[in-house]
């Protein structure tokens, strides 16, 4: 292997000196780094692959990743007084990159009901955004609303976000979801996004 060292490269002529041919790999050593001058720019129009890469020196706040569920279905379910039921098909996983990120669940939900029901957001089964059961609205009724939470895992894991509705009333109740009235077969649609927040 050949080896050319130098201090400094310059165009013979014109301002813009070219790397190799088409399909050629130019490869740095382990510990090596290209460093960018304060005021130069570093401009790439072609493809940026950072795959296994560790991305730092960014501002916080910056959007990593986005995944989202989308259901256009009706979906119901029987539930005994206190009974709780998973909504099928509201449901996303999304891997933080590392630990100290956060996850921004956005939620558009429409939710026919048959009684008192609470809305809960899960992750990896376990409650983050409930409802207050005092406040929930009673009545056989259309409802629909919009969910905005902010998620700390403090984990690498992959994190599955769920949604399910309980029945708070004192009967049996029919629990419907995505339901355009509150009987009705007609579906409305919902979506669930989760966004990976850098830290």
């Amino acid at each position: 292997m050949s080896e050319v060292k130098v201090d400094k490269i310059s165009p013979r002529s014109g301002t813009t000196t070219t790397l190799g041919d088409a399909s050629d790999v130019f490869q740095l050593p382990a510990s090596a780094e290209i460093d960018v001058a304060s005021g130069a720019t570093l401009d790439v129009n072609g493809t940026l692959d950072v795959t296994g890469a560790t991305v730092t020196g960014l501002s916080a706040g910056k959007v990593l990743q986005v995944v989202q569920t989308v259901k256009n279905s009706a979906f119901s379910s029987s539930q005994a007084a206190g009974g709780t039921v998973a909504i099928t098909g509201m449901s996303v996983a999304i891997t933080p990159s590392t630990s100290s990120n956060k996850i921004l669940i956005c939620l558009t939900t429409g939710y026919g009901q048959g009684g008192i029901g609470l809305i809960r957001l899960l992750a990896n089964g376990s409650g983050i955004a409930d409802g207050d059961a005092s406040q929930t609205y009673t009545g056989t009724t259309d409802q629909s609303g919009d969910i905005m939470y902010l998620h700390s895992p403090g984990t690498t894991a992959t994190q599955t976000y769920t949604l399910t509705v309980q029945n708070i009333y004192s009967l049996t109740y029919t629990m419907q979801y995505n339901y355009t009235w509150a009987w009705s077969t007609g579906s409305m649609i919902s979506t669930m996004t989760a966004m990976e927040i850098e830290a």
